[in-house]
């Protein structure tokens, strides 16, 4: 599986990357042994890039990753983790479980938000404490919707000075939204965005503004949520968008997609998959996993030849914009296509 280089750094991720909030029981828990099989089989289909965070699981799916990558060469794979939430133990010992947050895990340790310069050093040495590891490759500022500031001019800064002292490889952000992602472009000298959901074949959010700066920078931009929150595996009524229950517009947006899609033999995820390459700015997918199952299946769709005609007839029925770039030509292998000016 080919490489990019992130930014201007030396730091590469592979076209596929593995999301390992699903090793962190997000929703439903995962045996260890099932998490360790998930990364396995990641490994094994050439997935190189591994992104983590202490929020999946508060903590379990950092410790689920490192024990799995422990023994693989430290310089032959790729892990980004996140700061701005430090754990911090909880008293009670009856905490119950953090399902309010999404995780299927024991509330042992509360969130707090903190992008001071000193909350950025000890969450980061705490991450690496659970990777088991002595460093990361990438660290990005995690959801600063509400810290704007101080992570512009405290987070920020401290990630500046790790990654001149070589502590860390590239620094970035990675949002749910593209409107503060595209501030740090404009301000700072990040190396990359993750950008969940908000640059999919239903929504092209990121296209306005985000894409076409990273693309003049030189920055790179890694793609997650490319199914938006699962409504593009399978769009039906009662499917999730976003983490709710898909509004019926959007539901009804998502279907046409699909009826596109499927009248050229095409799996809808297999496009969802496919699409966001088209733009010169992504350098990588993220999707997660819970199984061997999921990953392998993630890896035979984006592989999936995409006839050319399946974007034409969805920029003639108004589901894309006339400029949005897509791939051309689509490989029959699993080779990066060309991509489209942006």
């Amino acid at each position: 599986m080919r490489t990019t280089r992130l930014g201007g750094s030396a730091v590469h991720a592979s076209e596929l990357a593995l999301g390992c909030a699903g090793i962190g029981n997000l929703y439903h828990p995962v045996t260890d042994d099932a998490a360790r099989a998930t990364v396995e089989a990641a490994w094994n289909a050439g997935i190189r890039t591994f992104d983590t965070a202490p929020h999946y699981g508060l903590g379990l799916s950092e410790r689920r990753l490192g024990a799995a990558l422990r023994g693989r060469p430290r310089d032959a794979y790729t892990i980004s983790t996140k700061v701005g939430r430090l754990l911090v133990p909880n008293q009670d010992d009856s905490h119950g479980d953090d399902l309010a947050n999404g995780f299927a895990a024991p509330a042992s340790h509360r969130r707090v938000w903190d992008f001071s310069a000193d909350g950025i050093l000890r969450s980061l040495e705490a991450s690496l404490d659970r990777l088991g590891l002595d460093r990361v490759d990438v660290v990005l500022l995690h959801d600063p919707d509400d810290h704007a500031q101080q992570a512009l001019r405290e987070a920020y800064p401290a990630l500046e000075r790790l990654r001149a002292e070589g502590v860390v490889g590239a620094i970035g952000v990675g949002m749910n939204q593209s409107a503060l992602p595209a501030r740090f472009l404009r301000e700072t000298d990040i190396d990359v965005v993750l950008l969940a959901g908000r640059y999919t074949l239903l929504e092209q959010e990121g296209l306005a503004e985000l894409l076409p700066e990273a693309a003049a920078r030189g920055r790179s931009v890694v793609i997650g949520g490319v199914f938006n929150s699962g409504l593009l595996t399978a769009p039906r009524p009662g499917a999730t968008y976003d983490y709710a229950p898909a509004p019926r517009p959007v539901l009804e947006r998502a279907l046409r997609l699909l009826a596109v899609t499927e009248r050229h033999g095409v799996p809808l995820r297999a496009a969802a998959l496919r699409f966001p390459f088209g733009h010169r700015a992504v350098a990588s997918v993220l999707t997660g996993a819970r199984s061997p199952e999921e990953v392998r299946d993630t890896v035979e769709q984006w592989r999936r030849p995409i006839p050319d005609a399946v974007w034409d007839d969805l920029r003639a029925e108004g589901l894309l914009a006339l400029n949005t770039p897509v791939p051309v030509p689509t490989p029959s292998a699993p080779a990066t296509p060309s991509k489209e000016p942006s």
